[in-house]
């Protein structure tokens, strides 16, 4: 198992000029080791689960991320994890420091899955991630959730994929 390597991303396939196209070719049931992999780390506000602030906070980041040349050109991972009902948090790896962010650091072993599907799915991909660590032999830490298209572009795609990244 590779250290602190993703399954490469088209980012070129990018028809709506926002996310790129999506292929979950080589995310499904993929084991992900993390050394020290680092991370922005950012927080948003949300409404019994429901984003309130996640544009202004995205856009903010991913515009500090590009302006640090601390985007990894292969391709992006944004983990997403509800911290509360009015409280999410974002990861967003990076190639190196990003000021006036806040940086943080991940290690570990991670299980992924390919979900295809609405957002309000998530609580029950959440809960198939931590039967997958179980199944697998582990136990299920953290669940996180890259959400690889915006609404817009899903809608525009017509495919909403979703990976489940589960740590162990």
């Amino acid at each position: 198992m590779e250290t602190n390597v993703l399954p490469k991303m088209d980012m070129s396939d990018n028809p709506t000029g926002c996310c790129p196209k999506f292929n979950p070719e080589g995310w499904d049931g993929r084991h992900l080791h993390f050394e020290n992999k680092p991370f922005v780390r950012a927080t948003t506000r949300s409404l019994l689960h429901v984003p309130i602030n996640m544009d202004a906070v995205f856009t903010r980041v991913q515009t500090h991320i590009e302006d640090a040349g601390a985007q990894a050109p292969d391709g992006y991972l944004v983990l997403s994890r509800d911290l509360s009902a009015s409280e999410a948090e974002h990861l967003f790896a990076v190639t190196g420091p990003v000021p006036d962010e806040e940086m943080t650091t991940l290690s570990g072993d991670f299980i992924t899955r390919v979900f295809e599907g609405p957002y309000r799915q998530a609580k029950n991909w959440v809960h198939e991630m931590e039967t997958a660590a179980i199944a697998a032999g582990h136990t299920a830490k953290r669940v996180f959730m890259f959400y690889t298209t915006c609404p817009k572009c899903a809608r525009a795609y017509g495919t909403n994929y979703v990976i489940g990244i589960v740590e162990i």
